[in-house]
């Protein structure tokens, strides 16, 4: 159904009462609007010109419970004209909102009963759409979930499916796996799950020029973006942010949401990939906090090779005995720390003095005390491979105990 619809409707309507209307989304998004008819204000200015209003006017007017009317009546909010509000819904689902404008929010019963008609009309019509909608996300993420299948004859029928679809024209060649995780101390809890995926779908909105495609369930979703070239890094940051703030702003402060991006590839059939690398990256930013809430494939480091271990191996590999003896004997994590941003400034002695906040002598110290302890020597390659790649094991490790209790 398309916007042009609505736009009739609301056409209508406006001619015959001679006043401004628009129809907004639930949100209180714009989706149609009327000219104007000199009884204009600043909030449907601001409404035509960004397609939506400010979240702290919109605040004000849900106070007044207008998602529970179920029939037309006046929203007068601080700083706008009076509005005849007329909730818009078809079999009991909240579709929208119809508005009219008057100065001094005298409108007649007339005027009233032809916004409501207007709006059950509109009810109609966003209610097939509606449907519409839901039956093609069901088949487009029904083709997702099998474009990443570890069957390769399913992977293969799912890309025949998805150009079907022509969703995408033949130029547009870069695919890149976005994908969220959601963790919450509620993982059952219906709202999260409503919030998690309305939260999903506002971050493919974020996607203006090119294709966003989305497959979520209940703590996990993914991105597929469809592009002409790799997705910038500003891009994927706005889509990460644009998720976060909606979900945050459904929900409490109990979930947290990380997202992980994979690898850019050229072909669908390598599509599986990126999907891999990005699900990694995305419990990489779970499991570590130093990352930050967006992991990129590729600027992980030795992680991306950890992470690709069954948790059973990483678990059994993780207890290094050279690290192990130095935890022994180190109460306080002093010299563990210290060999960590030893490591982590590349052996540099200054640059990890400085870090540390210790002068150099004090630093020469405490690596002498590790070689001593451990049995080995910085002087040795395979030694520092051991002892570093025994340390990003303990972080992470320690890690999924802390989260999952493994």
């Amino acid at each position: 159904m398309s916007d042009g619809d609505l736009q009739s409707i609301v056409d209508e309507l406006a001619e015959r009462l001679r006043r401004s209307v628009a129809i907004d989304d639930p949100s209180i998004r714009l989706l149609a609007a009327s000219r104007h008819f000199g009884d204009e204000d600043a909030l449907r200015v601001s409404s035509v010109i960004n397609r939506a209003v400010e979240s702290a006017v919109t605040d004000r007017i849900f106070a007044l419970g207008i998602a529970r009317w179920t029939a037309p009546g006046v929203v007068d909010v601080e700083g706008a004209r009076p509005r005849l509000c007329a909730p818009i819904r078809c079999n009991g689902m909240l579709l929208g909102y119809l508005w009219l404008i008057d100065k001094d929010g005298a409108f007649t019963e007339a005027e009233m009963a032809a916004a409501g008609e207007a709006a059950a009309a509109a009810g109609t019509m966003l209610y097939r759409r509606l449907l519409l909608h839901e039956r093609s996300k069901a088949r487009q993420e029904g083709i997702l979930r099998e474009l990443v299948s570890p069957d390769t004859a399913v992977r293969t029928q799912a890309i025949e499916d998805l150009l079907a679809e022509q969703l995408f024209g033949d130029d547009c060649t870069q695919f890149t796996v976005l994908a969220a995780h959601c963790r919450t101390t509620h993982p059952t809890s219906a709202p999260h799950q409503v919030a998690f995926e309305a939260a999903i779908e506002d971050g493919v909105r974020a996607v203006a020029d090119d294709v966003a495609l989305m497959v979520a369930n209940r703590s996990r979703a993914w991105l597929l973006l469809v592009q002409h070239q790799p997705p910038s890094r500003a891009l994927v940051e706005c889509v990460a942010e644009r998720i976060t703030a909606r979900f945050r702003g459904l929900t409490d402060d109990s979930a947290r949401l990380v997202f992980g991006l994979g690898g850019t590839v050229t072909r669908l059939d390598a599509v599986v990939t990126s999907y891999q690398q990005a699900g990694l990256a995305a419990r990489a930013a779970l499991l570590l906090p130093s990352i930050g809430e967006l992991a990129r494939w590729g600027e992980l480091g030795p992680y991306e090779l950890l992470l690709k271990l069954p948790l059973d191996d990483l678990l059994d590999t993780s207890p290094v005995p050279a690290l192990v003896a130095l935890e022994q004997e180190d109460n306080h994590h002093v010299l563990l720390d210290t060999l960590t941003d030893f490591f982590d400034h590349g052996g540099n002695i200054q640059r990890t003095a400085d870090s540390l906040r210790i002068h150099r002598a004090t630093l020469y110290q405490r690596l002498k005390r590790v070689e001593q302890i451990t049995g080995c020597s910085f002087d040795n390659g395979d030694d520092r491979l051991m002892l570093h790649l025994g340390l990003k094991l303990r972080t992470i490790t320690t890690a999924y105990r802390d989260q999952f209790g493994a």
